[in-house]
């Protein structure tokens, strides 16, 4: 299969769609029919079978969209969307209803979004997923989201971290209080880097409090709290009821605003260890986004105590990567002279094990910057993100291209797949 396909063959869902075609409908029906449609053998089979093979092969998101003529059922693995199936348009509303079905939702709606839940029993495994419904031009586009616990299992040592970097975060998450934040955009895994420090934490001794939306995975010994935007119960007000539960760490979803970002400084400020996260490109951009938010910089000086980067890229397959020789198109990407290049590369070949992509699971790209009596005064005086990565560079931060570099040069991936994260950062 090559990438630019971006399809997979999957016999079991093409088998699944041809039973299911005696089932199809046309564009509307009431709710009776529209229920009565989501429980007969041929569709409970097919939206089975849709699930089951996505958990089969690693998917994070299932894309089930309505278009003009027919139907795209895509599944994401490793980032990646590759389309599985085409149904006929006529399964369409079948197969929305079944899911709706599943997940709680009104089968009657498709003119609003809606969003519920489900569990899928598979292979001895509990999965949770997330299920979001769109209305479209010609239908509605179901985004499923597989959350898999044991994807949680994860400590920091196999995040894909550098064993010195992760020495400095286990160092910044044992500090009794401080802000340390996770940037990235979404998808980029903060949320699991979050909770391998949560669990690190974890323990009868200290009352771990976390505030998300949405809470994406239950833990044992965590008090959880799902902000609720629809009844005033956001971040912030979160944030003011945790203070009053002594609590020792405090996660906070995400810092979307002035009054969130407050809060957490000053609940840092108080004797609480703060994580959270923030949109940013990188980690000095941490800083002056909280500028920009109101936040004062001596406030953050005093509190931020580390920001980590990440972004996540794939990773070869271990069972058909092949060595290959530098291109010249590699050096200049590399920034590397060839002499620098002391084994050969890795490039994807694909086989029964990665179902033919190359690439199998992902690891992780960072960029830790830690406070230091260095960068506090020019945090105070408000110098630009350039300055404030120079000097953090000085100090020896390892920006998110020279780590992408690093598992290159290891064999861990391609060239290609790091200039895909790394090339908009100017590092």
């Amino acid at each position: 299969m090559s990438e630019q396909d971006a399809r997979l063959k999957v016999e079991a869902l093409a088998e699944a769609f041809a039973q299911a075609g005696s089932a199809a409908i046309g564009e509307t029906a009431d709710s009776a029919k529209l229920v009565e449609l989501a429980s007969q053998g041929p569709i409970v089979r097919l939206v089975d079978v849709v699930l089951n093979e996505a958990v089969t092969r690693r998917a994070s998101d299932i894309h089930i969209e309505a278009f003009e003529r027919d139907v795209a059922v895509r599944y994401r693995i490793d980032g990646r969307c590759y389309q599985v199936a085409e149904p006929p348009k006529s399964l369409a509303l079948a197969i929305a209803s079944r899911i709706k079905v599943l997940s709680n939702l009104d089968v009657a709606e498709s003119r609003l979004p809606q969003d519920g839940r489900m569990l899928l029993s598979t292979a001895n495994r509990q999965i949770d997923l997330r299920v979001s419904t769109l209305p479209t031009v010609y239908g509605e586009s179901i985004v499923l989201r597989v959350l898999d616990k044991g994807s949680l299992d994860k400590t920091l040592s196999q995040l894909g971290m550098e064993p010195g970097m992760q020495l400095v975060i286990e160092r910044l998450i044992r500090l009794p209080h401080g802000l340390l934040l996770v940037t990235g955009p979404t998808g980029a895994g903060k949320t699991t880097t979050l909770y391998a420090c949560l669990a690190k934490l974890n323990a009868p001794g200290a009352k771990l409090v976390t505030t998300e939306d949405p809470v994406e995975y239950d833990l044992n010994g965590l008090v959880q709290v799902a902000v609720n935007t629809k009844i005033g119960l956001t971040f912030a007000t979160c944030l003011r009821s945790i203070l009053r539960h002594d609590p020792d760490v405090i996660m906070v979803g995400e810092i979307r605003d002035q009054d969130t970002a407050q809060i957490a400084i000053q609940a840092a400020l108080t004797g609480h260890l703060v994580l959270s996260t923030l949109h940013t490109n990188d980690a000095p951009g941490a800083v002056t986004r909280l500028v920009d938010m109101g936040v004062e910089p001596f406030l953050i000086t005093s509190t931020v105590t580390g920001v980590l980067a990440q972004r996540l890229l794939r990773t070869l397959c271990p069972d058909c990567k092949q060595p290959a020789e530098p291109t010249p198109e590699d050096l200049v990407a590399l920034r590397l002279p060839l002499e620098a290049i002391t084994r050969p590369l890795m490039r994807p070949v694909g086989c029964d094990a990665c179902q033919g992509m190359g690439y199998r699971g992902r690891t992780g790209l960072y960029e830790l910057l830690v406070m230091s009596d260095r960068l506090r005064p020019m945090i105070i005086e408000r110098a630009g993100v350039g300055a404030i990565r120079e000097a953090a560079a000085d100090e020896g931060m390892r920006t998110l291209r020279e780590d992408g570099v690093a598992k290159v040069l290891a064999g861990v991936t391609t060239v290609e797949e790091m200039i895909k994260e790394t090339e908009d950062y100017g590092q």
